[in-house]
């Protein structure tokens, strides 16, 4: 069951500002995996499968380094297709002396790290649905300590390649300032559906019975302000859906719970109540 593909709405694409261009392609590629797909002086389009833009790393005028406790990204998550691809990143990572957190989420075993600016990135595989627990509507998951000893056990290989091509964007977890503030945009507007409440802290909501496909929290605090506009971190992402009427359909319901949506081209933009801005595209 593929949730990241048609009929399903996900996560399609993530922008992110930078300090240093070069430094961060040099990461992108060396330590995550990622390959060029077009470059400018300013910008890049990095992928995983040569047609398929997941990143978008840009170098704007007068950044700023990445400011703590506000609103924005919290880490965007590569999923990989296998538990071996993980395996080998595992062993990549060691062998580039990579510092990295780890857990397993009950539905997936992930990874977490950073970029050089300090945006958070997860990478990891999902268990198969028919492992995963629900009671009702809600999913369980946890934070449990990674099996390394077992998922090492499946590298067959120990060459690592970059990231596999059918390597997808999973996720992305953002920082905002008032859960029940952002939470009828996300659920009656963009049309996602609640799988989680973590306590009053965090919502995990997706489309089709995925896991997450965004998480939300409140851990910068509530009411964290949000970045500057020139701030290291999340400039936008993309919600993909599965046709021109479902976008329509999200389009419509956003304006009547009274939120912002401009036109651009063949993409409608918007943002949550804590800045965080969304390209909404087929």
């Amino acid at each position: 069951m593929n949730f990241h593909r048609k009929p399903y709405t996900y996560i399609g694409q993530v922008n992110l500002k930078v300090t240093d261009l070069n430094r961060s392609l040099e990461f992108y590629q060396q330590i995550i995996g990622f390959q060029v797909l077009n470059q400018t002086e300013k910008s890049a389009e990095l992928t995983a499968d040569g047609r398929t833009v997941l990143l978008t790393i840009e170098q704007p005028d007068g950044v700023v380094a990445k400011q703590g406790r506000t609103t924005g990204l919290y880490h965007f998550a590569l999923l990989l297709p296998s538990r071996s691809d993980l395996a080998q990143f595992v062993v990549h990572l060691s062998e580039r002396n990579i510092p990295i957190g780890s857990a397993d989420h009950l539905v997936s075993e992930a990874l977490y790290l950073s970029d050089p600016d300090g945006n958070g990135i997860e990478v990891y595989r999902d268990r198969d649905p028919s492992e995963w627990t629900w009671n009702n509507d809600e999913v369980a998951m946890s934070t449990d300590p990674l099996d390394f000893r077992g998922l090492l056990a499946g590298v067959r290989e120990r060459t690592w390649n970059g990231l596999p091509s059918d390597t997808v964007m999973g996720h992305i977890h953002l920082h905002v300032s008032d859960l029940n503030q952002v939470k009828p945009f996300y659920l009656e507007g963009l049309g996602f559906e609640l799988i989680l409440r973590f306590g009053g802290q965090a919502l995990f909501i997706a489309n089709g019975k995925y896991h997450h496909h965004i998480g939300l929290n409140t851990w910068n605090g509530v009411g964290a302000p949000q970045p500057s506009a020139n701030s290291v971190g999340l400039k936008a992402y993309t919600v993909v859906y599965p046709n021109v009427e479902a976008r329509a359909q999200a389009v419509a319901n956003l304006q009547r719970i009274g939120a912002s949506v401009s036109e651009e081209g063949e993409e409608f933009l918007t943002a949550d109540p804590s800045g965080n801005r969304i390209r909404l595209v087929i």
